[in-house]
């Protein structure tokens, strides 16, 4: 039998909500007048036999029904009492909860939603847009759209709904995109053929119309494998030699055309990457912020144009060393596009043909951050010999066959992803094992209902809702009209749980950090259960469950609020202000950064739906040597790897150490006076974001604080 929701949706018939709400009313009567289970699964019974020849009810109809036998029973009381439950639901559907939020963005004056993407600048017009647009849809998720147990475990922070915001259009969160496809059988935008280049620099800017296209129609990031370009940087040449020798053969030798070629095709290629750098970081895609882009440098030797994909990625990486200038002339990092690059044998700094390229990567990390490391050797030990990128959010995809049984990952998504709030388990618990993990698999199967919300939203979606994901090749190419159903199932794209907080759940139970052995063998147990998890229910639908390190900072500090507000102040749990992300090691704890990869090493193995870690450094520029050990270390121990900085810089007299804040409480370097925030680098490490909390200049003044990030 198929219930019939308020809004029209068609859902399974489910005699466990039926349940859930009469034990609700049960709770506001007295002891006489509550109704027993055996009472209640008599009602359920009488539903079910008295409709059994119906394909379809209204959810109305059983709660009139519901009403009638409470009444049957001479439970006035409790009739009264889930008619009054029934009708506060009705108001809580019919209220409007936005009008607050709304007018607090408009203001500026909307914190959690101005600071819950670092990436958009809420101050500006056309993201306030986007923004309000969010809210209407975060609203309209929690009242109607999701069922009201899921919402109310948002709510209280039991697990964490992703981008609410958008759950009201039929879009999805992360991609690989086809770019091999889109560039070389050509693509359509704004119902415009774009054929396939016939040179690099042309590539280069089809490639950054793409990705503002895929942007607008999703909500998460995206990836390119730069290798994709190699063979257009090769038809440029190709161009360049033929032209050349046309136009001077007799006149000058091989030797000094081919120096021409050279020239023209170094030209060629600047001009391109910096059409990449500049697009990317000047567009701005419906959704109120740059393209949320990440170029995957791979150096695959099975790839027929690696030679030209190594010229492509060196040019990458001098462009991201020398930065982009802002608006005061001064060289800035850009955020986007993120960078990966991939070390392997041919790299490692090993005695490899593109260690030069691992050097040059090195120096850019050493003064931007930038790039983060993937560990093909690791890699390929995790997903079945293979290497790829993440997707834009960090998420990577589970190995899929194709109908030819070869491996394929561009082409794919993510479906969306729900996190469980893992430090409020074990507050609950406190320290009894038993009720921990009778809890935990509680809210684990919650939030497989949440996912399956997330699945059967974008079921029956049509492919023209993104004709540049779903017909013009970013993803597939179906034809108009065609479900993309197929697209969500048979693990083809994934869906995935994520985490927060092992760090303090292990503390809470165990008394010691992960770190520590005893503490470790708990939060082993714990990711080897959600992972198995994962693999269960992917295992009875048929859909890419993945166990996901979130990377979510905003959520570190959502679900330490929420469990402040519910339990109190509590020693390295609720005290900090935020949970540690994922699987990480403590920001607190002493530990070198060879030490805390290795550690985490083996918990990127469990977490294989999306893992990332990080080390803080001090400004590496002078002491390169030391960074290059590093990105030796990781080839060796860890899959995927990126930098943090402890130490603030000054662009003006290359300062490295603490910038401080004067008298006047402006940033101003130590060494050279400079008090232009553009010319440096500020960490803001001693910033403890904690909600209203103040940061402590000197010993007499004090200023709010905000999330600022790096």
């Amino acid at each position: 039998m198929k219930i019939v929701k308020r809004n029209g949706k068609t859902v399974d018939y489910d005699p466990e909500k039926i349940r859930i709400a009469i034990k609700k009313a049960n709770n506001d009567v007295s002891d006489d007048d509550i109704v027993t289970d055996t009472e209640i699964n008599k009602i359920i019974k009488y539903i079910e036999n008295s409709n059994k020849n119906k394909k379809r009810l209204l959810v109305e109809d059983i709660q009139d029904i519901i009403e009638k036998k409470l009444v049957e029973l001479n439970k006035y009381e409790l009739a009264k009492a889930y008619m009054l439950y029934r009708y506060e639901r009705e108001l809580i559907r019919k209220a409007n909860t936005t009008d607050e939020s709304i007018l607090t963005l408009i203001k500026n004056s909307n914190k959690e939603v101005m600071e819950e993407n670092s990436n958009k600048n809420a101050f500006v017009a056309a993201t306030q847009r986007d923004l309000i647009a969010g809210e209407v849809s975060k609203d309209l998720t929690k009242r109607i759209l999701l069922p009201e147990k899921i919402s109310q475990a948002h709510e209280d922070g039991i697990l964490h709904f992703h981008d609410a915001d958008y759950f009201l259009q039929p879009i999805f969160n992360c991609c690989l995109i086809n770019i091999e496809d889109m560039l070389d059988n050509g693509t359509v935008m704004n119902g415009k053929l774009i054929e396939s280049p016939k040179s690099f620099q042309v590539a280069c800017t089809v490639l950054t119309q793409i990705i503002a296209a895929v942007a607008s129609s999703q909500y998460g990031g995206q990836s390119v494998n730069i290798k994709h370009l190699g063979k257009y940087l090769k038809k440029s040449e190709d161009k360049f030699r033929a032209k050349l020798t046309a136009k001077f053969k007799g006149k000058f030798t091989k030797g000094e055309i081919e120096e021409l070629v050279k020239d023209r095709l170094q030209e060629e290629l600047s001009a391109g990457i910096q059409t990449i750098s500049y697009q990317i970081n000047t567009l701005m895609t419906t959704n109120g912020q740059a393209p949320f882009v990440t170029i995957f440098m791979y150096l695959d030797e099975t790839d027929p144009y690696i030679e030209y994909t190594a010229k492509i990625i060196e040019e990458l990486l001098n462009q991201r060393y020398q930065g982009i200038k802002n608006e005061k002339g001064v060289y800035i990092t850009p955020a986007f596009p993120k960078l990966i690059y991939v070390l392997d044998e041919n790299n490692s700094l090993q005695g490899g043909k593109y260690d030069y390229l691992t050097h040059l990567a090195v120096k850019c990390s050493s003064k931007r951050l930038y790039p983060d490391y993937i560990s093909a050797k690791k890699m390929r030990e995790n997903y079945e010999g293979n290497v790829f990128s993440p997707m834009g959010c960090r998420s990577f995809l589970s190995p899929y066959k194709d109908e030819f049984g070869k491996y394929k990952f561009e082409g794919r998504f993510n479906q969306g992803v729900v996190s469980i709030n893992l430090p409020q388990i074990a507050i609950i618990a406190s320290q009894d094992e038993d009720k921990f993990f009778k809890l935990l698999d509680e809210r684990l199967d919650l939030c497989y209902e949440a996912l399956m919300c997330r699945h059967h939203a974008l079921l029956g979606t049509l492919s023209n809702v993104s004709p540049v994901h779903f017909q013009y090749g970013a993803i597939a190419r179906l034809k108009k009209n065609e479900p993309i159903d197929k697209l969500l199932k048979n693990g083809y794209s994934t869906i995935s749980l994520g985490y927060i907080g092992i760090y303090e759940m292990t503390k809470l139970m165990t008394g010691v950090s992960h770190t520590e052995p005893v503490g470790k063998e708990f939060a082993m147990k714990v990711m080897k259960i959600m992972r198995n998890k994962c693999e269960e229910w992917k295992k009875e639908t048929g859909i890419g469950f993945g166990l996901y390190g979130t990377p979510a900072e905003s959520l570190c500090y959502r679900f330490a609020r929420i469990d402040k507000e519910k339990f109190g102040v509590i020693k390295d749990v609720t005290d900090k202000g935020y949970y540690t992300n994922s699987y990480h090691v403590d920001v607190r704890e002493e530990i070198d950064a060879f030490s805390k990869l290795k550690f985490e090493s083996d918990f990127q193995k469990i977490s294989s739906g999306g893992a990332i870690s990080y080390v803080e450094i001090p400004n590496m520029q002078n002491n390169l040597e030391a960074l290059e050990d590093l990105v030796k270390f990781i080839y060796n121990n860890i899959q995927y790897a990126e930098f943090n900085t402890k130490s603030d810089y000054c662009h003006v007299c290359s300062f490295d150490g603490e910038i401080i804040i004067n008298d006047n409480l402006e940033w101003e370097c130590p060494n050279c006076h400079n008090k232009d925030k553009d010319k440096m680098n500020v960490t803001r490490r001693t910033c403890g974001y904690l909600g209203e909390n103040f940061w402590n200049v000197g010993k007499t003044k004090e200023i709010k604080a905000r999330v600022l990030h790096l």
